[in-house]
């Protein structure tokens, strides 16, 4: 089983330095979300998001987000930030947005299932920012297999996947709630998932910009 790290205000340096060991020799990571847990790799380690595709029975075709924990990261992981997403990034970040970008060139296809694109979210859960300012960022996709419930705490993690993890950091039990919303920002704006960020929230900010959301 994997081990359960206990993660409380403080604890970021000697929770960091455990958590950026497992993910330099390419293992995999639950973390706290402002929703639920999520499943964190190295997302440039191609041999690491093929291991967690494996762990959660992803169908092929599925692009994995990723999470960061400042705005200063974001220059990695994508080619350019258009006007549009700029706006919703100085709007909702952090929270629980995610933003589609055109993704660098240096994101393993794996990563982005071939579509070019990243989904990025810079989280509001203040432990998980804290702690991927210091890691780096990592993939964030729900801490369960394949059609299976979402995760609410660590134990439920253990249970599920203890077997293929390295390491669960246990800040406590997450909000839950809905998904993140998700919006294609790179040209025009186009809402693919409605989530905690609702549709008329977003049309409020891009419509003061005069730029329409299909």
């Amino acid at each position: 089983m994997s081990e359960i790290l206990p993660y409380s205000a403080g604890d970021v340096h000697r929770v960091s330095d455990q958590v950026k060991q497992v993910v330099a020799r390419g293992g995999i990571v639950a973390v706290p979300t402002e929703t639920y847990y999520g499943l964190g790799v190295n997302p440039f380690d191609s041999q690491a998001v093929d291991r967690l595709l494996r762990v959660k029975g992803r169908p092929d075709g599925k692009p994995i987000l990723v999470l960061i924990g400042n705005r200063g990261q974001l220059a990695r992981l994508v080619q350019k930030v258009s006007r549009t997403a700029s706006l919703l990034m100085d709007r909702f970040w952090p929270g629980p947005l995610t933003i589609l970008f055109t993704a660098a060139p240096s994101l393993p296809s794996n990563l982005t299932a071939g579509t070019g694109t990243i989904g990025v979210r810079f989280s509001s859960c203040g432990p998980l920012a804290d702690l991927l300012a210091v890691t780096g960022p990592l993939t964030g996709t729900s801490a369960n297999r394949a059609g299976e419930s979402p995760a609410q705490y660590a134990n439920q993690v253990q249970d599920s996947l203890g077997q293929d993890l390295s390491l669960i950091v246990d800040a406590g039990p997450t909000p839950g709630g809905p998904p993140s919303t998700v919006i294609d920002a790179r040209e025009t704006a186009c809402v693919i998932r409605e989530g905690a960020v609702t549709r008329q929230m977003l049309q409020d900010v891009l419509q003061t910009a005069g730029i329409s959301l299909m």
